[in-house]
């Protein structure tokens, strides 16, 4: 049976694409409009932020929504957090309760389950109209039934989490209501701010240390929160506050 999707959504789904995020920017370009979602049961050249691959063993979830976002370049950036907290939100209604309280948001755009990666996030963009993104696709990648070895950050997912017999349908389903709600609110008379406060009432690792690696510089502090932005605000040894637009993170344990 095909997923129940909100008004307004399609969806094309692919037994096997080089990936999802790679037909979104060719759809994009051909002057799609969305709000389109694409998934795939294999992706063959899938890839995480920083044009790191994507580990895509069929039966884990693989999906991509093309969106037109009617945003400027440092707007729609927002649409992280959003797709972040969609995510969340998609995962809390697979997981039974008892399992719930485990799930947090990494900075920038991961899910973890007790400190493992249960789902990261990818947006990629082109073209700029009237100030505005032409298209905006938001890759998401969640282990529903395995989960790469031997990785820099360790994963889960939700079959070793106990969860098993979760589908790719069953996952779009709750992911395309998740992000339609999550959209409107961000949409919404408080917009990011709302957004904001709720990724942090989700943050992981908030208060505590952790290392943030840049392109030229790696360097230690503690997690103070967001900027309006949606930067990362990182305290300093020295007392600094720096403000992180684009990085890794880590979280270091705390003095004993």
């Amino acid at each position: 049976m095909a997923p129940s999707l909100p008004a307004g959504v399609s969806h094309r789904a692919f037994a096997e694409i080089d990936s999802t995020n790679e037909e979104a920017k060719r759809l994009g370009e051909a002057g799609e409009a969305g709000p389109i979602w694409i998934t795939a049961e294999r992706q063959t050249a899938g890839r995480g932020r920083r044009g790191r691959e994507w580990v895509s063993p069929s039966g884990n979830f693989m999906g991509t929504l093309l969106l037109r976002p009617q945003a400027s370049p440092r707007k729609a950036a927002e649409l992280s957090f959003v797709a972040a907290l969609a995510v969340h939100d998609a995962v809390d209604g697979l997981l039974p309760p008892a399992l719930r309280g485990g799930l947090k948001l990494k900075w920038p755009n991961d899910l973890l389950h007790d400190g493992r990666k249960l789902a990261g996030i990818l947006l990629e963009s082109s073209g700029i109209a009237g100030g505005e993104l032409s298209w905006l696709a938001i890759g998401i990648g969640i282990n529903l039934a395995r989960f790469p070895e031997g990785v820099e950050y360790p994963a889960t997912s939700l079959a070793a989490l106990g969860v098993p017999g979760v589908t790719l349908g069953d996952a779009l389903e709750r992911l395309a209501g998740a992000f339609d709600r999550r959209i409107r609110q961000w949409r919404d008379v408080q917009g990011f701010a709302a957004i904001r406060e709720a990724w942090l009432a989700r943050a992981a690792g908030l208060g505590g240390p952790i290392t943030v690696r840049l392109a030229d510089e790696t360097f230690d502090g503690t997690f103070v929160g967001l900027a309006p932005d949606g930067a990362l605000e990182v305290r300093t040894a020295s007392g600094e506050m720096r403000q992180i637009s684009a990085g890794d993170v880590f979280f270091r344990p705390g003095p004993r």
